[in-house]
């Protein structure tokens, strides 16, 4: 009976918004005018096909084809450089869109370069909120196993990694998420995700080359952004 009711006082609203010109009420989950175009940054040895799955979720929920941008790029390079890249296809986003703010998704590594242009390089008033599933924040001792430049940034106690979490971990007018798995299986610890000041949330057994896929993470993450 309730949640009858709840629907029913919803399309009312709906029904006097439209009649008398005002925007309807956002409906939590779906998009809306307000929403923020994503911009999708993909980990390390991937691409922007990993993140078909995601976007496939987000055009069904109602974001426009337009507002859904993941892009490519060379993993073994510094994820300095990289987040140059980053703020590169965030004015591509912006300009395709002609919206004012983006939100960012980061899958694994992206965690790194994209954290780097938000502290040096973005403007506050470019990006709203940022997503992290499964970023060796604090680095991986997966890392000990490859010798690129990133690689070696990803590593626990990496210079890179000092620089970028000295001070504050979230600096900045960003909303910052964190998901991470107990069962994550590269991100070694687990908790190296987690950042201060963050929204920190534990997944249920997932592994970490399918943490933007899960639908429980996704509604989470949709949610996030979408606040």
């Amino acid at each position: 009976m309730k949640s009858l009711m709840t629907r029913a006082l919803l399309a009312l609203a709906v029904a006097v918004a439209t009649l008398v010109g005002l925007p309807s009420p956002a409906r939590a989950g779906t998009w809306t005018p307000s929403s923020n175009p994503v911009l999708f940054v993909h980990g390390w040895n991937s691409s922007a096909s990993t993140w078909n799955t995601m976007i496939g979720r987000f055009q069904a929920d109602g974001w426009p084809s337009s507002h859904l941008r993941a892009f490519s790029y060379d993993t073994s390079r510094s994820n300095a450089t990289t987040a140059q890249v980053v703020g590169q296809e965030v004015d591509k986003l912006l300009a395709a869109t002609g919206t004012t703010k983006v939100d960012i998704v980061t899958h694994s590594m992206g965690a790194l370069s994209s954290r780097y242009y938000l502290k040096y390089l973005a403007s506050s008033g470019k990006v709203d909120r940022w997503v992290s599933l499964g970023g060796p924040n604090h680095g991986t001792s997966s890392a000990n196993s490859c010798y690129s430049t990133a690689c070696l940034e990803m590593r626990v106690g990496s210079t890179f990694l000092a620089d970028l979490n000295a001070g504050d971990e979230t600096p900045g007018a960003f909303g910052y998420g964190t998901w991470r798995s107990p069962c994550d299986g590269v991100i070694n610890p687990v908790d190296s995700t987690v950042l201060a000041g963050a929204s920190n949330t534990g997944t249920a057994c997932v592994f970490h080359t399918n943490l933007q896929n899960d639908a429980t993470i996704y509604g989470q993450v949709r949610d996030f952004v979408n606040s």
